[in-house]
């Protein structure tokens, strides 16, 4: 599964227009192969960082699998 994050970028984190590697989804989050090349849980509808330091972004689906688990947990 892939989906592209759409909004602030931050350090080791999320790249603005970049397509991520989703894993699955975990206790509602997703499990994405971020910029640190380490795989972190992210919100399904306001992924950012944690600390609250930057706005939230949104995600964009690229690829679903065939049960469009992306579709269930992505508005």
């Amino acid at each position: 599964m892939k989906v592209m994050f759409i909004g602030p970028s931050f350090l080791d984190g999320l790249t603005n227009g970049k397509i991520y590697e989703c894993l699955g989804v975990e206790f509602g989050n997703l499990r994405i192969i971020d910029d640190s090349n380490e795989d972190y849980l992210y919100s399904p509808t306001e992924p950012g960082p944690l600390d609250g330091s930057h706005l939230k972004g949104k995600w964009k689906i690229i690829e679903d699998d065939e049960n469009g688990t992306l579709k269930k947990v992505i508005p």
